[in-house]
């Protein structure tokens, strides 16, 4: 069973180091964002991303979503970004907005679940963006939660459902969002959207052209 971590226990520093620390040993943390909780892994780090998938039961030739703390981390992992990605990242991040870009060669092709793509975002939420900070590096950011299962918005239910497959729940209290990320594709300066979301689209359509 998952080791529980309660914040409102603990100091935030001891949270966000202890949790670093087991991030950064290779192992997967469900943490608390701005929608639900998430699956915080070192996408550098092909055991952790294996474990990542494994853990959801995902398929490996879908992508895992990357959690950043700045749009300049965020163009670090992307190649090539066009104008309308920090159009949009400018007027959304940090928020429930997912934006899928052609990846760098920085990010291994099975985080990009071998399509060469990633969809990046920077949540509103502080302790996920100073477990990013701590970790120095993006984190994988899929929601904890078994493939095709309801998302966790409480770290009780990220232990109902995989509590036995994951090594630690940073419980930071209920998540504040009831809709995931909106996911956005970015294509050639022309974009779509892949999954709606917490943004609806009649806010994004001036972004499309």
């Amino acid at each position: 069973m998952a080791e529980i971590l309660k914040v409102a226990d603990r100091r935030l520093e001891y949270v966000l180091e202890y949790s670093a620390r087991t991030i950064l040993s290779g192992k997967v943390v469900a943490i608390p964002t701005d929608t639900f909780y998430g699956l915080a892994a070192d996408p550098f780090n092909l055991s952790a991303v294996s474990e990542v998938y494994r853990i959801k039961g995902r398929t490996t030739d879908r992508p895992l979503p990357l959690l950043v703390n700045s749009i300049d981390q965020a163009a670090d992992l992307v190649h090539d970004p066009p104008e309308v990605f920090f159009k949009l990242a400018e007027k959304y991040w940090p928020g429930p907005l997912t934006i899928v870009v052609a990846a760098t060669r920085r990010i291994p092709l099975k985080v990009t679940g071998n399509t060469g793509r990633v969809g990046v975002r920077w949540p509103k939420a502080p302790l996920a963006v100073a477990l990013i900070a701590s970790c120095d590096r993006p984190l994988t950011g899929t929601s904890a939660n078994f493939t095709k299962h309801p998302s966790c918005s409480t770290a009780g239910e990220v232990v109902r459902q995989i509590g036995d497959a994951v090594q630690l729940i940073v419980d930071g209290g209920p998540t504040p969002g009831e809709l995931a990320s909106t996911v956005v594709v970015l294509e050639g300066g022309r974009g779509r959207i892949l999954r709606p979301g917490a943004i609806p689209e009649s806010e994004l359509k001036e972004f499309f052209g």
